[in-house]
């Protein structure tokens, strides 16, 4: 089973007296958001769930890849990675028993993709940094009878 964390394009800075929830991308981001989506659609699978932060900046990254949905207020900033791992179905390990197959993207904020990114990687809760518009591209496995979580692809989009 595949999770895919895609940390939400580049986004205005927060203005005086606004919230941060509704900061919106920059047309830089959504360019970004854009070149992302089509390489990502190019490589993912029909069935895959797209889970999103309903922060703006972030639904309107998700939304370029013209695929349905979901908004969920456990992915939005300072939430807790066990908040992401639970709504993908994950925990520290991989997947959950009995979870379904179908890969998962979560688009959401830092620090929360790469805290999650450390804890299925190293173990660790840490601080990894992840760019504007990245993913990282996880793969669940078993391996000698245990389950293993490596690291597939990373991506950002000054690389497309």
């Amino acid at each position: 089973m595949d999770l895919i964390l895609w940390r939400h394009a580049e986004a205005e800075l927060l203005p005086e007296g606004g919230t941060d929830v509704a900061r919106r991308l920059t047309p830089k981001g959504e360019r970004q958001a854009q070149r992302m989506a089509a390489w990502l659609n190019s490589r993912l699978a029909e069935n895959c769930r797209v889970i999103a932060s309903p922060a703006v900046r972030t639904h309107r990254t998700a939304l370029a890849l013209g695929r349905d949905l979901q908004l969920l207020p456990a992915l939005l900033p300072d939430a807790q990675p066990q908040a992401l791992l639970g709504a993908a179905g994950w925990s520290v390990t991989g997947p959950g028993p009995g979870a379904d197959a179908a890969p998962v993207l979560l688009v959401g904020h830092q620090p929360t993709l790469g805290r999650v990114a450390a804890l299925l990687l190293s173990a660790q809760d840490q601080a990894w940094a992840v760019k504007k518009g990245a993913i990282w591209w996880l793969r669940a496995r078993e391996r000698n009878g245990r389950p293993e979580v490596t690291l597939h692809t990373v991506l950002a989009p000054d690389q497309l």
